[in-house]
């Protein structure tokens, strides 16, 4: 049987559907221990991140500074709040493979980071055939919105925060295709989150 990795997205949703404010912050989002907890149990099963160019930018600015912090990585979206379950996060993040899309970028110094100028969904598909655990996207509107375009993600995770920004940036956008999804899975949190996991429906 072929080998074929799968790619999963993972993104924080405010309740009314956006995935950033309007100038693309995540203040809103609800620091969550359990969620947290689950998330780094559950992260070994991939080896691999798909950035676009500015999400890309954000964790490089973060993440290798965070594992430095002689007390611990610090939650980006919660300041000062410490946890094991961030940490085994930070360590993953910056062991990982990295693969950036970028036209403006010349080069990419992180650990493990590939720079890929062209957008090829052909070069994608590939990538799931070749050995290795599963591919991941946080954050990158612009990757995640091509994949759809392009039916490439084998899963998506939301996790909608109990919060209404009214106005923001949308994580999928300039899709020609409308998409059928199956619900895998539901999950209320205290914190108020949610957690919808959905695969594409044949």
């Amino acid at each position: 049987m072929e080998h074929k990795r799968r790619i999963v997205m993972f993104n924080r949703v405010s309740a009314d559907g956006y995935f950033g404010g309007p100038d693309g912050n995540l203040d809103w989002v609800v620091p969550d221990d359990q969620l947290d907890a689950e998330g780094a149990a559950g992260i070994s099963n991939t080896d691999t991140m798909l950035f676009g160019r500015r999400t890309y930018d954000m964790f490089e600015s973060f993440w290798p500074r965070a594992l430095a912090d002689e007390k611990g990585p610090q939650d980006p979206h919660g300041p000062k709040r410490r946890s094991d379950a961030i940490s085994k996060m930070a360590v993953w993040i910056n062991d990982a493979t990295k693969v950036v899309f970028s036209r403006t970028r010349k080069q990419v110094t992180w650990k493990n980071s590939r720079l890929v100028s062209e957008f090829d969904p052909q070069e994608i598909a590939a990538m799931k055939r070749t050995p290795g655990k599963d591919m991941i996207v946080f954050g990158s509107g612009s990757i995640v919105s091509q994949l759809t375009e392009h039916g490439l993600i084998d899963e998506y995770w939301f996790i909608v925060a109990p919060v209404l920004l009214g106005s923001g940036k949308q994580v999928i956008h300039d899709v020609t295709k409308r998409s059928t999804l199956q619900l895998l899975e539901a999950k209320a949190y205290d914190s108020g989150n949610v957690r919808l996991r959905y695969t594409r429906k044949a």
